[in-house]
């Protein structure tokens, strides 16, 4: 993945004037991202206050940069929630920083046993496995904050019965598209690709370079435009968050070629949560996939 620049300051855990500090009320929670911030905030509920470091829709995760407010949230957390595989190693760094016995450190990918450098990091995307990122979270709740276990399991079971009609959604793609191939500019949703029986088609040599910040091979280029300008795949799958000129321009040989594109996110979109929005981006690919 890109290199992020952390910017650490100001991470003692008595906060100086001006440095600013959470809220002292109920369990305190940081999540690297949105994303796992709005399940822990389900599971949590009234019992758990949660900071997410990374919620800018408009900003590319791979190039964010840590700042003072995020050090302080970690100093202060009882629990901390992490992706993993080098996806948020800012929060890595800021956990180092602001040592503190007692803190729950909860890394989705070491609870889903996901590992090796060539693993893809965006396993929020998995929708089979979030069963066990919402048991591992509710657990690293409850491990901190005893005294409100119940609850969270409670809840964890609330937010995993509110996931059916996503999975219906990707089980109806599966059954109607099985096989068929998608591409993507980045292997953002290719857990979701799988999880509906359908084909990832883009050369991993493009995928790669564009999560690298680097540009493609000519060749590598050259296939992924081939792919949409010959109508060979039957959708474009199109992080919205990660735009260069490279990915612009396989976005509009796309439509020119009449290759419906849907767009994609890393992070949570503001005034939803994780079942919404994983729900209208997959009822997107079906409408994409139907034309």
């Amino acid at each position: 993945m890109r290199v992020r620049t952390i910017i650490i300051m100001c991470l003692a855990a008595a906060a100086p004037a001006g440095c600013g500090a959470t809220p002292d009320h109920g369990l305190q929670v940081v999540a690297s991202t949105n994303v796992y911030g709005d399940i822990a905030r389900q599971i949590g509920g009234a019992d758990a206050h949660v900071t997410s470091i990374l919620s800018d829709p408009n900003a590319d995760p791979h190039l964010f940069e840590a700042g003072t407010s995020n050090g302080l949230a970690v100093a202060r957390a009882k629990v901390v929630i992490a992706n993993g595989l080098g996806y948020d190693a800012f929060i890595e760094k800021l956990e180092e920083a602001t040592s503190t016995s007692g803190r729950e450190q909860l890394s989705v990918a070491d609870a889903l046993g996901v590992r090796g450098a060539a693993a893809n990091p965006h396993l929020w995307y998995d929708v089979p496995a979030l069963g066990r990122i919402s048991a591992a979270i509710a657990g690293a709740l409850a491990h901190a904050d005893a005294r409100h276990a119940a609850a969270y399991t409670r809840r964890r079971a609330r937010f995993d019965a509110s996931l059916r009609p996503l999975r219906r959604a990707v089980a109806a793609i599966r059954a109607a598209h099985r096989g068929e191939e998608v591409a993507s500019t980045e292997s953002v949703p290719d857990y979701l690709v799988a999880a509906a029986g359908l084909r990832e088609a883009a050369p991993p040599s493009f995928t790669r370079a564009i999560e690298n910040g680097s540009e493609p091979t000519p060749a590598a280029l050259a296939a992924m435009l081939a792919l949409v300008r010959e109508g060979r795949v039957r959708a474009l799958l199109y992080n919205t968050q990660a735009v260069s000129p490279i990915t612009a321009r396989v976005r509009a040989a796309a439509r020119a070629a009449h290759v419906p594109v849907v767009g994609v996110t890393e992070t949570l979109p503001p005034g939803q949560t994780y079942q919404s929005w994983q729900l209208r981006q997959v009822r997107a690919l079906a409408a994409a996939l139907a034309r």
